[in-house]
């Protein structure tokens, strides 16, 4: 089963400020500019691509301070696995959208595998992390937006070894973000 990362950074590498927000999201770039059909930045035409989505806890989280309203919900019916061992039930605004997950995630792949499914969508930052360990991603997208924070909670921390990555499309938006796709490979 493929796994991919599409996840927006600040410059300096992070996804959000220490207390989880991503506020800075909406104020980055140029604002005035006229996206015309790239407004989402390739997001619906990849989340069309997967089949299923496994989210960290605290991602999660971030999501459902959102009060998404049905018509916000950007998943649609994908099916949404969040891994958390402190957390066994959902927040009640998600809990007809997701299913939680304790266990190893080699055996999730897996079993998601032997039931069909083609393509997962990781996100959160420790959840990517732990996913890269294991060699399990095979690209990722990332959305650099225009805006330095200095500190926050970064895409990548420790890893088991080093891990090319091969540079496969890069693409700069009218509102100054840029997004670089690259195929992981682990040799």
């Amino acid at each position: 089963m493929k796994c991919s990362v599409f996840i927006a950074t600040s410059v300096d590498g992070f996804i959000a400020r220490k207390d989880g927000s991503v506020n800075w999201l909406q104020a980055a770039g140029n604002l005035n500019t006229d996206m015309s059909d790239q407004a989402d930045m390739g997001f619906n035409q990849y989340i069309a691509s997967v089949d299923c989505i496994i989210m960290g806890r605290k991602c999660m989280e971030v999501i459902s301070n959102m009060n998404l309203s049905p018509e916000q919900w950007p998943y649609g019916d994908t099916r949404m696995i969040i891994l958390s061992t402190t957390l066994t039930q959902a927040p009640e605004n998600l809990q007809d959208k997701v299913e939680m997950y304790a266990g190893d995630i080699n055996t999730l792949v897996s079993n998601l595998s032997n039931e069909g499914y083609q393509h997962a969508y990781i996100d959160g930052g420790m959840t990517i992390q732990a996913f890269l360990n294991q060699q399990l991603i095979s690209d990722i997208t990332i959305t650099r937006a225009p805006i330095l924070l200095g500190s926050g909670i970064p895409l990548f921390g420790k890893i088991s070894n080093d891990i090319a990555l091969k540079q496969t499309q890069a693409v700069v938006f009218p509102n100054d973000f840029i997004q670089v796709r690259y195929c992981v490979d682990y040799k």
